[in-house]
């Protein structure tokens, strides 16, 4: 985590306090929309209003490199808690772990939060612009239609996001700060102009300057700094235009021409950084002495803006990065690439590998930026940053990824990881294609042809959806992978017992998967792993009536089950929920019914959040057996019309579907009725929550309503699950009926 990127920048000096915009902020309801081109004010006008507002205001910075959803949220989250460090544990923990998406978990878990909540913050996200993942827009979108009133969000961007603006208008749910607001007023001219230039010229040059500059405060601040040494200051005021290129042309004749040249040139060939340190710049110019110039540098208000209380991190201004870096190109174009590299050694000696990557693509070094990614696989996907990993991995080519098929399968892994399944076929392909009689060794297995096997097992959509192909795939994965002191030994035995489990072959399954769970104990693999082979195994015990042996293991391992839920709340889902399932099982067989309803409905809650379809409808199965139990027939067959509707909508094992079709024979099927109140929701539907009720009385599956609502599945997901709340409703046929009961369609 950059640390500059969450406080708000320093106030620069001779700041003209606007009151008039500052109110515009206080009264925000739930999103303050701050656009205008770049300097207009825009970060200036919110630093202040942070500083003002003290310990309830968080701040982000954004840059490029934020953008895609985990990175996005994790920072979103921890900026959240420098105001209130008790806020969004739970979603950053979440954020932490592979493959859960965001909008899953880490979104509603801060809502909760939120909602929680009476004292009152606000969130500024700062170049908001610079984000394009439709994903990070559909998850601010869903944030803001069930944000509580304790939080406010401001955006600053350069021009309008892609969020339902004229709807927030309409409700009056919007404020707006626009380039006209921003521009400053003859009486703010002047106090900018006196505290910059340290002189006072006559209103009427300062409204000839006005409006020669349209107010923009970028000119202004020109201006000032122009006059202030000038024998003439109302003629060199005449001298300042007010458009971006006679700005730029400003800046180069009248402000960098003017400089020493040692301080010229180190202007100039620091302009590759977003970000300068005194370290960072010393490595990049191979010099001693480079924070001093930073500070020497700020106190000339030469458009470098400190970006925290220490005045250790530094940016330019945007404008004045363009200048200095067309000087750059134009006097030393060679030496961009070798400042670049420097600044990646810089990074990658701070353990900053994404940082080092992205410098060397910059650089246009892509064999190196290689070499520096694919050992740091196992540091991404442990810090949630798969998806950062594969958007790295792309930004390689073509060309450098079929050279090595480590890279291939590497970012197969992190597809999969990211649920970014789609991409799975073809990097795989590409990852085979490459395989030679003796390949370079793959971090953690004896056999890269091993670590692909696995991943066509359990994420390819294709091998996924055909069973016989899926064993063949993890059958050869076990194979391969012969060397017991290894994680891929585990982790091909999970596979495997995993889709055996799921073709109903329980007494195959069990001496593979009692392999994989003793092998844990002795190599090195993440707990997270264990507890999913300790949860198949399990199950497959309490399947083949070792029920003793299936109730030790659950025995065995329920504190650190109970460890890893304290750690990462409902997160932990893909390693706790078999086990917290067969435990419920147990307290049924041994007519604690109480019990086992309570654990099976929370075996339930994570299996809808991380769970494969198979996991999910099995453990929905367990559950209508114990409500149907406890004499709720209405509870059982409420929870099979969801599981049905898994199992239709979405891939099943067959063993899952025969499971689920003796449970519909046993307890009846059919949509449930539950009593519901006539006439009123108590919680009225968004608008996308109204969208996707009327999508859904048509033929269209959860994907293609995305692609028609364009939104992507998992925002669908995340609407459903409201809907069905809102509605009472526990099937897509009951949403339905519950819409047209109400008159809602």
């Amino acid at each position: 985590m950059l640390a500059g990127k969450l406080t708000a920048p320093l106030l620069q000096p001779g700041v003209v306090t606007r009151n008039r915009l500052l109110d515009v902020l206080d009264e925000t309801r739930r999103l303050c929309l701050v656009v205008a081109p770049a300097g207009w004010g825009k970060t200036t006008l919110l630093t202040e209003w942070a500083r003002q507002a003290g310990d309830h205001v968080a701040w982000l910075t954004l840059d490029e490199t934020d953008d895609e959803p985990h990175r996005f949220w994790t920072y979103v989250v921890t900026s959240l808690r420098t105001a209130a460090p008790d806020l969004g544990g739970d979603a950053l923990a979440a954020l932490r772990v592979p493959g859960i998406d965001p909008l899953e978990i880490a979104v509603p878990a801060l809502l909760n939060d939120l909602s929680a909540r009476e004292a009152r913050h606000a969130l500024i996200l700062d170049d908001y612009h610079l984000l394009t993942d439709v994903r990070i827009h559909e998850a601010i979108e869903y944030l803001l239609s069930y944000l509580s009133p304790s939080l406010r969000l401001v955006i600053a961007a350069r021009f309008d996001p892609p969020l339902p603006l004229a709807r927030m208008r309409a409700r009056g749910e919007l404020s707006e700060i626009r380039a006209a607001d921003l521009r400053f007023r003859a009486t703010e001219a002047a106090g900018l102009v006196s505290a910059v230039g340290r002189i006072e010229i006559s209103s009427n040059a300062v409204d000839a300057l006005v409006d020669r500059t349209e107010g923009w405060a970028v000119g202004l601040k020109l201006a000032a700094l122009t006059i202030r040494s000038s024998p003439d200051p109302a003629g060199r005021a005449a001298a300042v235009r007010g458009d971006d290129r006679h700005i730029i042309d400003f800046l180069s004749s009248e402000v960098l021409d003017r400089l020493p040249a040692e301080r010229r040139e180190f202007l100039v060939q620091t302009a590759v950084l977003d970000r300068l340190c005194g370290s960072l710049c010393d490595a990049v110019l191979g010099r001693t002495g480079s924070a001093a110039v930073l500070e020497a540098l700020e106190r000339a208000d030469l458009f470098v803006v400190p970006l925290d209380a220490h005045r250790e991190w530094y940016r330019y201004h945007r404008l004045f990065r363009d200048v200095l870096t067309r000087e750059l190109k134009a006097t030393s174009p060679g030496a961009v690439p070798e400042l670049l590299r420097r600044a990646a050694d810089w990074y990658l000696t701070a353990g900053q590998v994404d940082e080092a990557v992205r410098l060397l693509l910059a650089a246009g070094d892509r064999r190196r930026a290689a070499e520096v990614l694919l050992p740091a696989e196992d540091a991404f996907l442990e810090q949630g940053g798969a998806a950062t990993y594969l958007r790295l991995g792309d930004q390689l080519g073509e060309v450098i990824v079929r050279a090595d098929p480590r890279l291939a399968v590497s970012m197969a892994g992190a597809a999969g990881q990211s649920g970014q399944l789609e991409r799975l076929p073809a990097l795989l392909d590409t990852a085979e294609a490459g395989l030679r009689d003796h390949n370079p060794p793959y971090q953690g297995w004896r056999t890269l042809e091993a670590a692909a096997a696995v991943l066509r097992a359990a994420y390819d959509p294709r091998t996924r959806a055909d069973p016989p192909a899926m064993l063949a795939q993890a059958e050869r994965a076990v194979s391969l992978e012969t060397d017991p002191t290894l994680e891929g030994y585990v982790i091909a035995r999970i596979t495997l017992g995993a889709v055996l489990s799921g073709l109903g072959r329980h007494a195959e399954a069990g001496p593979v998967l009692v392999e994989a769970w003793e092998r844990s104990a002795h190599v090195e693999v993440p707990v997270f792993i264990s507890l999913q082979a300790a949860g198949l195994l399990a199950m497959c015990l309490l399947e083949t009536g070792r029920e003793d042996e299936a109730r030790r293991l659950v025995h065995q391992v329920s504190t650190t089950v109970q460890a890893m839920l304290d750690a990462l709340g409902d997160a932990a889902a893909a390693a706790v929920t078999f086990l917290i399932a067969v435990d419920g099982r147990l307290a049924y067989r041994e007519g604690r019914i109480d019990d086992a309803r309570r654990l099976l409905a929370r075996a339930a809650e994570l299996a809808r959040l991380a769970g494969h379809p198979s996991q999910r409808v099995h453990v929905l199965t367990a559950l209508a057996d114990a409500e149907l139990a406890a004499g709720d027939r209405t509870a059982a067959r409420f929870v099979l019309a969801e599981a049905r509707e898994t199992a239709e909508t979405e891939i099943a094992f067959p063993a899952t579907a025969a499971r689920l079709a003796a449970a519909e024979e046993r307890i009846g099927r059919g949509a449930a009725r539950v009593a519901r109140q006539k006439g009123q929701l108590a919680e009225q539907l968004t608008d996308r929550e109204l969208s996707l009720l009327r999508a859904l009385q048509g033929p269209l599956n959860q994907r293609e309503i995305g692609a028609e609502l364009y939104l992507s599945v998992n925002t669908i997901k995340g609407y459903t699950k409201s809907l069905y709340r809102k509605l009472g409703a526990a099937s897509r046929a009951e949403a339905v009926e519950r819409g047209r009961e109400l008159g809602l369609i």
